[in-house]
């Protein structure tokens, strides 16, 4: 593994596109894989983690082909796939493994999931409680919660599902479960999570339909092939945003992201905090909201974050911790006890990091509490071999004095492989 040093930036300018969006690519080529026709899709992330989710369906018999920036998925039906001659490995990607138990459980063959590590250590029960209780047979290590998964695919009936708590990879694995259902299908949701699943479901023309926080899936189920235009990764921008918010004098054009409402929990938090951030040329594409987005630089001042918008920034909080640094007053975090099974228990890692760039930083059951503004100097930081905390650190070593080093920082080309490259670009 590759460490990195960074010093202080002074000022940002430019414009600039992010990779496409890693949650929105591992769906396109899930789906594309089971409609009727060629799917086209461009955009799609170059992150690591998706490369393992077009592995995997490659592994499951869909012919994928590349051609230049395009990707060519041959899709021919929902009940086409066919049974893997090998163990999917799905390397790092949650994703990743919790979305295919929701597709391969009511397949008509067996499979057999597993990943690094790290994927080998992070919770699947969540998962797989909802669909064994719908009649899927998945088996893991540890009394089901941990993978190596085994799955035995079977006939299912009805798919009803109420989540405890938001979460949109336990929704779409119920859903794509669904899709394989003789009965009614529905999932309901205590408050709204990521939708990029019912979105594509509805473009490929899937008979979807949404009351309150009802999802249901009607009669037609079957999946006809799109061209996919994928948006700029809101997830990737982030760490761009918080750098134009952070290094004095800079502006910067983030142009085609993702704009969707279940995921820009980060620019509701930085707008409450005094963010200079505009949103132009909004527009849909593929069924979701894209536009660019303007920042620039600005002084900040401290909120509180919890309740409802935590599922629509929980990836992004390690780098709130980093940005409530240079806020005007104390920054709370709470109801993310999600953040420690992530790919590290990132309030742990982000909160010991900072301390050692001299952060005023505390962390919590379920958070941290920020005391803020501080001025930061140069540590060497791990990054837990975690893509986000990596990029977090990262941001908070560009603004802090001196140089700093940090462990392993190629661990993000997970989500984010270009990352390094566009900010020295700028």
């Amino acid at each position: 593994m590759a460490d990195i040093r960074l010093s202080k930036l002074h000022q940002l300018n430019g414009e600039l596109t992010v990779p496409g969006d890693k949650s929105i690519s591992h769906r396109t080529a899930m789906f594309a894989a089971i409609a009727d026709g060629i799917s086209t899709i461009k955009n799609y992330s170059s992150a690591i983690d998706c490369q393992s989710t077009l592995d995997c369906m490659r592994q499951l018999g869909t012919t994928i082909r590349r051609e230049g920036q395009d990707i060519h998925v041959h899709g021919k039906g929902l009940r086409t796939l066919s049974e893997p001659d090998d163990i999917l490995n799905c390397g790092n990607s949650g994703t990743t493994m919790r979305l295919l138990c929701g597709l391969l459980a009511g397949q008509n063959f067996s499979t057999v999931l597993t990943g690094d590590a790290s994927l080998r250590r992070r919770p699947m029960d969540r998962i797989i409680k909802p669909l064994v209780n719908n009649g899927a047979e998945i088996l893991g290590r540890q009394s089901n919660r941990l993978a190596p998964l085994f799955i035995r695919g079977k006939s299912l009936s009805d798919v009803i599902y109420e989540l405890p708590v938001a979460s949109s990879q336990v929704k779409s694995a119920v859903l794509l479960a669904g899709l394989y259902a003789a009965g009614s299908v529905q999932v309901t949701e205590p408050v709204a999570s990521r939708d990029h699943t019912e979105r594509m479901l509805a473009f490929c023309g899937v008979d979807i339909r949404r009351d309150g926080n009802i999802i249901s899936l009607e009669k037609n189920r079957k999946l006809s092939a799109r061209d996919f235009q994928i948006p700029g990764d809101i997830s990737s921008a982030a760490f761009l945003i918080a750098m134009g918010l952070l290094v004095p004098g800079s502006h910067l054009r983030l142009k085609d992201v993702g704009i969707n409402p279940t995921r820009t929990g980060l620019l509701t938090v930085l707008k409450n905090m005094g963010a200079d951030l505009r949103i132009e040329n909004e527009r849909s594409v593929s069924n979701e909201p894209v536009g660019d987005i303007l920042v620039q630089n600005a002084e900040l001042r401290a909120v509180e974050i919890g309740g409802t918008l935590i599922p629509k920034l929980i990836d992004e909080l390690p780098l709130i911790a980093v940005i409530a640094t240079q806020a005007q007053g104390k920054t709370v975090v709470k109801d993310a006890l999600e953040l420690r099974i992530k790919e590290s228990d990132r309030i742990s890692a982000i909160v010991g990091e900072l301390k050692k760039m001299g952060a005023s930083i505390e962390e919590t059951k379920d958070g941290f509490v920020v005391e803020g503004p501080t001025p930061l100097h140069s540590a060497v930081c791990n990054s837990y071999d975690d893509h986000r905390i990596a990029m977090a650190l990262s941001v908070a070593a560009w603004i802090a004095d001196g140089e700093s080093t940090i462990k392993d920082a190629d661990c993000v080309g997970i989500s984010f492989p270009e990352f390094y490259n566009m900010v020295r670009n700028l």
